[in-house]
C-alpha cells in the first residue's frame, strides 16, 4: 500500500480526525473511501467499467473510449 502526504487546514484535520475516531477507522481509510465515492478508479477498474459499458451499448472500443473521455472531461471541467 502506498503512503501519501497531504496538507490540510488545521480545522479540517481536527474534523476528519474526530470523524475517523467516531467511526473506529483511520484518516487514511476515510480519504480512500472519499476518493472512491468521488469516482476515482484504478486504471484496471476503469478499463473494466468501459469494457462493460461498451459491450452493453454496442459501441466499438474506440467509440466507447471516446465517449468515456468526453464525459469524464465534462464532469472534471464543468
Amino acid at each position: 500500500m502506498a503512503r501519501v502526504t497531504i496538507n490540510l487546514p488545521d480545522d479540517l484535520h481536527r474534523a476528519v480526525k474526530a470523524a475517523a475516531a467516531r467511526r473506529g477507522t483511520t484518516i487514511g481509510s476515510m480519504v480512500a473511501e472519499s476518493l472512491v465515492a468521488y469516482g476515482i478508479k484504478s486504471p484496471t477498474d476503469a478499463a473494466a467499467l468501459v469494457e462493460r459499458a461498451r459491450r452493453q451499448s454496442g459501441l466499438s472500443e474506440d467509440e466507447a473510449l471516446g465517449l468515456a473521455s468526453d464525459e469524464t472531461a465534462k464532469h472534471r471541467n464543468p
